[in-house]
Formats: C-alpha cells, sequence, structure tokens
C-alpha cells in the first residue's frame, strides 16, 4: 500500500452542477486495477503514473472532515470519477467508508460511481445521509454478458451481482442506477446487449439508466485498448475512426432509438436533467416517509 501527499481533497465542479447534480469532487484514491480496457482515466493529461496501482491519499479522512466543517453551503460530493472509491484497498483502509461519516456529521449530500458490490457494505450511512440530502448511485453496467464483461473488466464484480446491488440499494430506499457506458463499437454496441440491459435494471428496480453510446480514445489510452482488442478490432477501429478522440457506434441512431423505447416502457429515467430533479424528489420522499 502507498500513500501519496494531497494538499486538498474537494473540489468545487467548474461550470456549477455537474453529473447527477454534483456540485464538488473527491478522489480519495488515485490509479485503479480495476482492469476495464475501456477506461479514459488512463490518459496521459491526468498524469497518473503506474495507473494499474492503486495509491492512496494521505490523511484523506482528516482533511475531509477539515473540509467539509468549513464548507458553508450544502454540498453535493461527486465520488468515482476518476478511480473507484470502493478499489480493494477500501476494504482495508475504509477511506470511502470515513468519507460517508464525514458527510453524513455536515449534512451534505453525495453522488457515487462505481463498479464494485462493495458500496452494500455502507448503504446504512447513505441511507442516513438520503434523509435529508440527495444520494445518488450509479452501477456502471456496459455488457448484460457475464463472460464478455469478465473480458473487458477483468478485476471487478461480475454484471450479475451489480445487478443484484442495485435490487438491494432500491431495496434500502436509495436512487440507484446504471451508467451504460461506454458501448464498444464492434464489441457491446448491439440491439441483444441494450435489450439485456435494460431488462435486467427493470427486474432491479433501477431508477435510471445513464447512456454513451460509443468510446473515448486518445494517446497512451488507445495504444492500450488496441493491444487489448487484438490486430484485427484495431484494424476496424483505425479504419472506421482514424485518429478521432470520440468514436461513436456507427449504429448509433438505432441503438438510441431502441434504449429510449424501452426505458419509456419501463418507466427508467435516461436523460441527465430528469435523473437530477428524480434524485432532488426522492430526498422528499424520503422525508416524508420518515416523518410518517
Amino acid at each position: 500500500m502507498e500513500y501519496i501527499k494531497a494538499s486538498k481533497l474537494i473540489h468545487k465542479m467548474s461550470g456549477g452542477e455537474g453529473w447527477f447534480g454534483a456540485t464538488h469532487n473527491m478522489n480519495i484514491y488515485k490509479g485503479c486495477n480495476q482492469g476495464c480496457i475501456y477506461c479514459d482515466s488512463r490518459s496521459s493529461c491526468y498524469q497518473i503514473k503506474e495507473f494499474d496501482r492503486v495509491k492512496v491519499k494521505q490523511d484523506a479522512p482528516l482533511k475531509i472532515e477539515s473540509e467539509l466543517k468549513n464548507k458553508r453551503t450544502k454540498c453535493v460530493i461527486s465520488m468515482g470519477g476518476m478511480s473507484d472509491p470502493y478499489n480493494h484497498l477500501e476494504e482495508d483502509v475504509g477511506y470511502t467508508r470515513k468519507a460517508l461519516q464525514s458527510i453524513l456529521k455536515y449534512d451534505h449530500g453525495v453522488s457515487i460511481i462505481t463498479k464494485n458490490i462493495r458500496i452494500t457494505r455502507d448503504l446504512d450511512i447513505l441511507k442516513e445521509i438520503n434523509q435529508n440530502n440527495p444520494v445518488s448511485i450509479g452501477i456502471t453496467i456496459t455488457t448484460g454478458d457475464n463472460r464478455l464483461q469478465s473480458r473487458i473488466e477483468r478485476n471487478i464484480s461480475s454484471t450479475n451481482d451489480r445487478f443484484k446491488a442495485i435490487a438491494t440499494m432500491r431495496e434500502y430506499g436509495l436512487f440507484a442506477g446504471i451508467l451504460m457506458m461506454p458501448l464498444l463499437p464492434f464489441i457491446n454496441d448491439s440491439i441483444e446487449n441494450i435489450t439485456s440491459i435494460v431488462e435486467q435494471a427493470h427486474q432491479a428496480n433501477a431508477k435510471y439508466i445513464y447512456p454513451s453510446f460509443g468510446v473515448t480514445l486518445r494517446d497512451n489510452q488507445r495504444l492500450y485498448f488496441f493491444e487489448k482488442i487484438g490486430p484485427e478490432l484495431t484494424k476496424k477501429y483505425i479504419d472506421t475512426f482514424g485518429e478521432s478522440y470520440v468514436c461513436d457506434s456507427p449504429n448509433q441512431k438505432e441503438l438510441k432509438k431502441h434504449f429510449i423505447t424501452l426505458c419509456e416502457k419501463y418507466g427508467i429515467l435516461y436523460k441527465m436533467k430528469d435523473i437530477v430533479e428524480g434524485t432532488k424528489n426522492h430526498v422528499k420522499k424520503q422525508q416524508l416517509t420518515f416523518d410518517l
């Protein structure tokens, strides 16, 4: 376990409110060992050396406590934008749980993005936070096929286990949904895959699915991705997208139309503005339940 110094943990979002209504972001860990072949955080612009080795920010709980104590207005703090807050080191150091305890103590909200079912350990704290403040939990799911998932996301909770975690969080009354991203062209960008994800999301009672119908590739992340998918698919990417940063699925329009049709059939939110509004309204419903 390697500790690194960090002068500040909580940063204000530029441009105001971000994804899922977050106003600030926080990353307790640096790097990620989950082995997702498509991760943009591996790009050189983020300056993370030895990306696959997770490092812990020293004294993170004390700094988070101090920073939150001095906040004069309520925040919604995003966790998981760059490094999964529930990586394997969290079992030993417990910094994410300590951060949530401080968020609860100082009356703020939280938005969490993760691929790991370890989040279910903290359902007790998340439910308490949600009595007065927004809690949005987004579990990334890119494929409904466990075999494919194990090839593109190699060191992480299975697709099946993630759906079970969503169902559990919904039973706890939490606003939980799915980030369906990325859909990799020629790999998991199919009608069948989208149908599988949306139908399993419905069965798990997911509140939302936020999609992306493509993948982003730049510099060393592009090289890493091509190494993992092999020469045949690499050639197909180069022939189709060249050096483009954004690689949208050639079937994007068809996929999006099918996705929206299914979401509306099952009453699943998919637009960010509706998800943010739903998160805020969920707090009011929780307060009414609590008061009763």
